[in-house]
């Protein structure tokens, strides 16, 4: 065991004729992973933020059904990710994870692309007045392989890059080439970690800001064959810049199944439920041998919250406890295996808590890109925005307010809060939310101006004629939703990646990409439900779907705004009751040693707490 734990160091980190070699991993891995996520992200909403239009244009679908195969295929786009997070961290790794997961989405990308391109793979166009026919079975079909190759694809992408990126850098300080106090390394190893993340959230907008603009003018303009295929090839060289960077990269080994580990300690707690609690928690079962490859950054110690849980590390006469045996984890568990445990039960209750943002943010690709196409988008008398560009204004929004808090905001709060990284990342979440709300409480109200100027001018019985109002009504909400993601979704994955486990790092970043699912799902059912509860005898509703004019978009909006205030009283309740995830970690002096290393309790409680 003690030899597995120090396969984990990598052997770039260990010295050689007593000088340190290059160590792996680092500021140098960052281009092949950034250029990797640039391509990759620019593929993926180059493919994905203009589908509405072609649901609705190539294929003729219905709005709501457009609307909830989109937003059905996003929340199984990150559903899938809990998947590729167990395959990664059971056994492949995050990087040949990330590999043969890009290639499936690859195989989806060019499918729909061929569908695009070939005619009979879409029904034929409208003529005049006369009913437009709909997509059969088998077209839609090949849509709905190439969205589900998608979908499988991101399950190995999403919850593996931002950890494979954050694992390049060493937590312990292992193989630094200078001495540092343990303050300055913590120091250090936060900022590193919040700029990665942010560096990461920005060079995805700056793909994103690529994608809305140039690659949905070239679908609408040039055509969709083009506009598909330009994306497809950025996915290629997405693999092709990920893997240049293989020789360069800190690989983790993978410590076996996360998933068997929880299980383990559920069913030996159930096994010893009839127990009495020890009355010290030192009596419990401590064993760094056993836990070694699944704690090379620090072992969790122990809390006393959940302490039913504790009783899987009672040991018993039953356990026959031998010297250099390893137990039967089935029937007991470490100290450091329950804490894994807790720290997953904890980081649920704020995980859901994001759900309804995502649900507010899944609109912006639906009903608001509805609206925008029936208001006056011209910039020249030539020239207009297309529809689907008009998250370009979120994507700024976006990209701007992570400029700002990380080059003013965090400096000003730092002073007053003495915390390196300016405020927690549950306060960051927190001012997420709030914007968040604004934001669907404004869209409503953009949406009374858009149709009472579409009454003033006779055009409410008119869906395809332009309202004579500007796009510029919908930039706030667009520029909101930005500004509240560049809060919410870094904070989450800071909030995710630090107080996850070690070893779960990739099903840490699953747990975020199932919010985003969940949020999805949750979309459209809300969707489902209005649609069918809101119908009248006339067969108006609130989201009708030949005639925006003839629905009540704001009410569903301030619906998710009143969901979205209820959701923000419970998230406060989340963050009042958690417990910060408590480590210690090996001293970096002997940090080759994991087992037997001198251990200190970590500072990035004190300083998030």
């Amino acid at each position: 065991m003690e030899e597995q734990s120090k396969n984990k160091i990598s052997e770039e980190e260990k010295q050689h004729h007593g000088k340190p070699s290059r160590r792996k991993g680092g500021l140098i891995t960052m281009p092949f992973i950034f250029a990797n996520e640039m391509c990759e992200k620019m593929a993926v909403v180059g493919f994905h933020s203009n589908m509405i239009s072609y649901l609705t244009t190539q294929l003729h679908l219905p709005l709501t059904k457009a609307a909830n195969t989109l937003t059905n295929f996003a929340g199984t786009s990150s559903l899938t990710p809990l998947v590729g997070a167990f395959i990664a961290d059971s056994f492949a790794g995050r990087f040949w994870t990330i590999t043969f997961a890009s290639i499936i989405y690859q195989i989806g990308m060019t499918l729909l692309t061929i569908s695009a391109i070939i005619p009979t793979l879409r029904p034929p166009p409208c003529k005049g007045e006369e009913v437009c026919v709909v997509a059969d079975t088998a077209q839609l079909s090949v849509l709905y392989i190439a969205l589900l190759l998608g979908a499988i694809g991101s399950g190995g992408i999403r919850p593996c890059v931002v950890a494979f990126g954050a694992d390049q850098f060493d937590e312990t300080g292992a193989g630094a080439p200078h001495k540092q106090s343990d303050t300055t390394d913590e120091r250090n190893l936060t900022v590193q970690r919040r700029t990665k993340l942010s560096m990461f959230y920005f060079i995805m907008g700056a793909a994103v800001l690529v994608a809305v603009t140039v690659l949905v003018y070239i679908q609408d303009n040039v055509g969709w064959g083009v506009g598909l295929g330009i994306p497809t090839l950025a996915m290629f060289l997405s693999v092709i810049a990920f893997v240049g960077g293989f020789r360069l990269y800190r690989h983790l080994h993978p410590s076996g199944s996360p998933f068997t580990r929880l299980i383990q300690v559920a069913v030996a707690a159930f096994h010893k439920r009839k127990l009495s609690m020890v009355s010290d928690h030192t009596l419990l079962y401590f064993n760094d041998e056993i836990d070694a490859a699944i704690s090379v950054d620090g072992i969790l110690t122990h809390t006393k919250h959940m302490s039913f849980l504790d009783k899987a590390a009672i040991k018993t006469e039953e356990d026959n406890l031998k010297s250099g045996q390893i137990p039967n984890l089935w029937r007991l568990s470490t100290v450091h295996r329950v804490e894994e445990l807790k720290s997953v039960i904890r980081m649920g209750p704020i995980g859901a808590s994001g759900i309804l943002l995502f649900t507010a943010y899944a609109q912006q690709g639906t009903f608001s890109l509805q609206q925008a196409k029936t208001m006056n988008r011209h910039l020249t008398k030539s020239f207009q925005i297309p529809a689907g560009s008009m998250s370009v204004f979120t994507t700024v929004a976006m990209l701007c307010t992570i400029v700002f808090y990380d080059r003013i905001f965090v400096k000003i709060a730092r002073n007053f809060t003495g915390l390196e990284r300016g405020i927690t990342f549950l306060h960051r979440m927190g001012i997420g939310f709030i914007i968040s709300f604004i934001a669907t409480l404004v869209a409503g109200f953009v949406e009374i101006k858009r149709k009472q100027v579409a009454l003033e001018h006779g055009l409410l019985d008119k869906p395809h004629t332009v309202i004579p109002i500007s796009f510029m009504w919908l930039i706030p909400q667009y520029s909101l939703h930005g500004i509240a993601e560049a809060f919410m979704s870094i904070g989450s994955l800071e909030f995710f990646y630090d107080q996850a486990p070690e070893s779960m790092r990739s099903t840490a970043m699953a747990l975020f990409w199932m919010s985003i699912s969940i949020g999805n799902y949750a979309s459209t059912l809300l969707v489902t439900l209005v649609h069918a509860f809101s119908a009248k005898p006339d067969g108006r509703n609130w989201l009708p779907d030949k005639n925006l004019n003839h629905g009540r978009l704001e009410y569903f909006y301030w619906l998710i705004t009143l969901l979205q205030a209820i959701n923000f009283v419970y998230y406060l309740w989340c963050t009042k009751i958690y417990t910060y995830k408590p480590v210690q970690v090996h001293h970096s002096k002997e940090v080759n040693s994991p087992v037997s290393g001198e251990l200190q309790l970590s500072k990035k409680n004190l300083v998030d707490a």
